[in-house]
């Protein structure tokens, strides 16, 4: 289906009415908004992390009640078990007297889900989610089941406390679209959370879009069109995280000591078609590549040693990376 400039441009307007409402309610964190939408447009699922009450689940929460979606809310702790996420089947007494199995659905079952703490389950718990993410079906019993659409999972990280927790693998990490990572607000954003949240008047929120809308929004997204030269730079980029390259930067070979695979170039380019139609275009240009290179590759860089004792930071590579990396490197 082809979508012509002016559906580009009203999408677009109804896009930025979902981003105004949110900032009804969410103060700052304008990265962490931009990349949840972007995240829900490129079908994908996002990865938070942030200090607690820094409004990740109400972020999860609005953006359900704006767009009109189902929405569940997991608490990860270290006894929950996959049944505990994907639901179970239980033993039902009919009229006649028999007996059947009937699937009790758990809350993965939601259009939007909220995975708190992701790292503190146990990692047998973390891969009954990681179905649901990549195959959009759960199985339970040998029965597998589709799941609603569309469906995405915000997960959380507390960057903090490590005690108890079980730090997810790469592999696993390589399943998020993007990492967002939340600040501290600033003085002039608490004193208006403040405002807004012990105030005896609450914010009130428009349902902007529907499910049927948001579809449509995300079979846009896939047909933004993306030049050669602009995927070549994409590439170059990307190709540019990993240490035993060729042409390998100094800085990568001194500090990295994995880089990203071909799903860091799938997520960036993903970011970038929604960040364009985010903005009204159906191309992608080079400032979309850029802006969406750190959230889509900082946690798919893992740093050495060397690295770490430096003090360096995977947002530092990229950075360094998108300086020295220039279009056209490899056309």
């Amino acid at each position: 289906m082809a979508f012509n400039e002016q559906q580009y441009e009203q999408m677009s307007k109804h896009l930025l009415a979902v981003r105004e409402e949110i900032g009804k309610f969410i103060v700052g964190q304008e990265e962490a908004v931009e990349f949840t939408l972007y995240g829900i447009l490129a079908d994908g699922h996002v990865l938070l992390e942030g200090l607690p009450g820094l409004g990740k689940t109400m972020l999860v929460r609005t953006i359900a009640n704006v767009l009109e979606l189902s929405f569940s809310r997991i608490q990860f702790t270290p006894d929950l078990m996959p049944a505990d996420i994907t639901g179970t089947s239980m033993i039902e007494r009919l009229e006649n007297g028999k007996q059947q199995f009937t699937f009790q659905k758990g809350p993965v079952f939601s259009q939007i889900v909220l995975a708190d703490e992701i790292n503190r389950a146990t990692p047998k718990t973390q891969s009954a989610l990681l179905e649901a993410m990549g195959e959009k079906t759960v199985t339970v019993l040998g029965d597998t089941k589709p799941m609603e659409r569309p469906f995405f999972v915000l997960a959380t990280q507390n960057p903090i406390e490590m005690e108890g927790t079980y730090p997810l693998p790469e592999a696993q990490l390589d399943r998020f679209l993007c990492k967002v990572l939340l600040p501290y607000p600033s003085k002039q954003h608490l004193l208006t959370i403040m405002e807004r949240t012990t105030g005896a008047v609450a914010a009130e929120l428009s349902k902007v879009m529907d499910t049927e809308q948001l579809l449509q929004a995300q079979q846009m997204a896939k047909e933004v069109m993306i030049a050669q030269d602009i995927l070549a730079y994409a590439v170059d980029i990307v190709t540019a995280t990993n240490p035993f390259d060729a042409s390998a930067l100094d800085e990568v070979k001194q500090f990295v000591q994995y880089g990203s695979g071909p799903r860091g170039v799938q997520s960036v380019i993903k970011l970038a078609k929604a960040r364009a139609l985010m903005n009204g275009r159906f191309h992608v240009s080079i400032a979309d590549i850029k802006a969406v290179a750190k959230p889509a590759l900082r946690h798919r860089i893992l740093l050495n040693y060397e690295g770490e004792a430096a003090e360096k930071i995977t947002d530092d590579i990229v950075e360094i990376i998108l300086t020295k990396v220039q279009q056209g490197a490899s056309v």
